[in-house]
């Protein structure tokens, strides 16, 4: 029975994040984080820090941070802007500049937490279908619109938009905002940063969860004009000035002094991933061509469910996705060479085991 005051509290579907299995003997490769640890200097810092500085309020402008991140992208100081993860600042951008009755536009198959904002701040969206080979099609964003956002590479698929392409939905949308979500962009492909001179209306949003190993500092930042940045400041103060912590700030300063570090870093998971591809495909999988730090695949014979229970039951977290055309597919983190290399052996006798049962 419905209590009387339950009448007046929202009701949403909430976003569902990647489980966290406790325990020190698995591997997980679930939620695309780097397995490498964050650079040498991060952790110096973290020890150096001044717990007794704790006991007041952060800058609320974070004005290191964003000084840094200027300066690191060649950008103008009042270009950035910075939030508590890719997630906030992408709420807050769903906030600011999604105000139309008009709906906005993204992609069927996508980060399925953009619906979730739509629907929890009442904004009208249309979906767009990926092509038969899990693609971004630009012309399906090209009629009128209330706003665009769609991730590159996209997720769960890991696939590029190449940047002419992003560009052409550009040209089509200068009267909406488009905002481009690049979390996996350094490892593949070339940010639309460069088209920011030609475009005031472009949002291009990053973090510093997957590239820079710091999912657990929740350090998102996003490049844009001038004037697009101080709409989102303005609702970023009407709802929470202090959205940065101080310990975020300062490890976040440090981890873009080490640019050899991140280098190699990244260098070690692409390398990694597309050994990945080719381990995979000679057990009968079918990778999608992923520039992010994850595959996207499917197996020729055997149930993607049946895949991730057997994984888990070894301690292996990988994951799945139900829906219309995801759920014969399983979203795979690469991890360093060792996990991998695990998971291959796992898999391997895993199938083996099958075939001889004749389950396939």
């Amino acid at each position: 029975m419905t209590k009387p005051w339950e009448e007046n509290i929202r009701k949403v579907v909430p976003y569902v994040p990647g489980e966290q299995p406790k325990g020190e003997r698995l591997i997980k490769l679930n939620t695309n984080e780097n397995p490498y640890p964050p650079a040498p200097n991060v952790a110096a810092a973290l020890e150096q820090m001044e717990i007794e500085k704790l006991r007041r309020y952060p800058d609320p402008t974070a004005s290191d941070l964003v000084c840094a991140l200027a300066q690191y992208y060649g950008l103008e100081k009042d270009q950035v802007f910075v939030g508590v993860g890719s997630d906030d600042v992408l709420g807050m951008a769903f906030l600011t500049y999604f105000h139309s009755r008009k709906p906005i536009l993204f992609p069927d198959i996508t980060y399925s937490f953009y619906p979730v904002w739509a629907n929890l701040f009442g904004i009208p969206y249309k979906t767009r279908k990926l092509d038969d080979n899990f693609y971004i099609r630009p012309e399906d964003y090209f009629e009128d619109n209330g706003g665009v956002i769609f991730p590159n590479p996209n997720a769960p698929t890991g696939l590029y938009l190449p940047l002419e392409q992003v560009e052409e939905i550009l040209k089509h949308n200068q009267s909406s905002v488009v905002i481009v979500d690049e979390a996996y962009i350094d490892f593949g492909g070339v940010s639309a940063r460069t088209l920011l001179d030609r475009y005031e209306n472009l949002l291009v949003v990053q973090t510093f969860s997957k590239s820079r190993s710091m999912a657990g500092v929740r350090i998102g930042y996003a490049f844009g004009s001038p004037e697009l940045l101080k709409a989102m400041e303005n609702v970023k103060y009407s709802y929470n000035s202090y959205t940065m912590n101080l310990p975020s700030i300062v490890l976040g300063v440090e981890a873009l002094k080490n640019r050899d570090y991140f280098t190699r870093t990244i260098d070690k998971i692409v390398k990694t991933r597309e050994r990945a591809k080719d381990r995979f495909r000679t057990l009968g999988f079918h990778c999608l061509d992923s520039s992010a730090n994850f595959l996207f695949m499917t197996h020729e014979k055997k149930d993607a469910k049946q895949i991730l229970e057997a994984l888990r039951s070894n301690q292996i977290y990988v994951r799945h996705f139900d829906g219309p055309r995801l759920s014969d597919y399983l979203r795979v983190t690469i991890g360093t060479d060792e996990e991998m290399e695990t998971v291959y052996e796992f898999l391997a006798s895993y199938l083996r085991l099958n075939n001889e049962f004749g389950s396939w």
